[in-house]
């Protein structure tokens, strides 16, 4: 196992205001934060990072664990910061907030577990996409990320996604999910000291309401809401909803300095 090598987006929001950095859904890229971005650069200095073979970083060379995803964020960060993740960025999140506990002022997990389906669906998957390609996988992924009607009403964003998804690397993509198959911290969730907030969709079939509560309760500090018109790319599918969720619990922690 290594730390792989990711890339950042450039700063967007004020200089000096508190760093906000964004994190990936598996087979997505930053492209999943941008029209939630204009809302949270108004108060913040945003960054967001890609998955290895996933927009604009390198392919993955090794593989790789979500414990060193999360050393990667941290390493490349580089200083103190919020945190907003979904799916296995949210994954990284709770990584982040175990490993790097100085580092991480608050964190949003969002569509996410402290365990994510189980590990013979990730190795069937990893193995499918090594055999055909992550294009196999762009209409049970749509059904799954996205709520009812959503693309109808998001057909840019929604459509950018999926051609994300094509054109990920295969490897990169295997290994995410060989990644999920080995995440699970649910017995580790009480160690939790930083302010957490769990954030749902209210059709999402892959981490619904439970999976958020999980981590809201087992944390020392948590808290969950849900998005009534979301699924499990909540900032793909409402992202005013979203951005409101994630200022009320950010503003409230984004001049912390202990």
């Amino acid at each position: 196992m290594t730390v792989p090598a990711i890339s950042l987006t450039a700063p967007a929001g004020p200089d000096g205001a508190p760093l906000l950095v964004l994190g990936p859904s598996l087979g997505t890229s930053t492209i999943l934060w941008e029209n939630v971005l204009p809302a949270l650069a108004d108060r913040y200095r945003v960054i967001a990072w890609d998955l290895p073979g996933h927009g604009a970083s390198p392919r993955a060379t090794a593989p790789f664990t979500v414990a060193e995803l999360a050393d990667a964020v941290a390493d490349t960060v580089r200083e103190r910061f919020l945190y907003a993740g979904v799916s296995l960025g949210g994954a990284v999140g709770l990584e982040l907030l175990l490993r790097h506990p100085d580092q991480v002022i608050a964190a949003a997990i969002i569509a996410s577990g402290a365990k994510i389906g189980e590990p013979e669906a990730w190795h069937d998957r990893a193995a499918q996409v090594r055999a055909q390609s992550t294009s196999t996988l762009i209409i049970g992924s749509a059904q799954r990320w996205f709520a009812p009607g959503s693309i109808e009403r998001n057909p840019e964003i929604s459509g950018r996604l999926l051609h994300v998804l094509q054109d990920a690397d295969d490897e990169s993509y295997a290994l995410a999910c060989e990644a999920l198959a080995a995440f699970d911290v649910r017995e580790r969730l009480g160690e939790i000291a930083a302010p957490v907030l769990a954030v749902w969709g209210a059709h999402d079939g892959v981490t619904p309401e439970t999976s958020a509560r999980e981590i809201a309760d087992g944390v020392q500090r948590g808290r969950a809401v849900g998005i009534a018109d979301a699924s499990h790319l909540p900032p793909a599918d409402d992202a005013a909803a979203t951005a409101e969720v994630l200022r009320s619990f950010f503003d409230e922690y984004a001049h912390t300095r202990a």
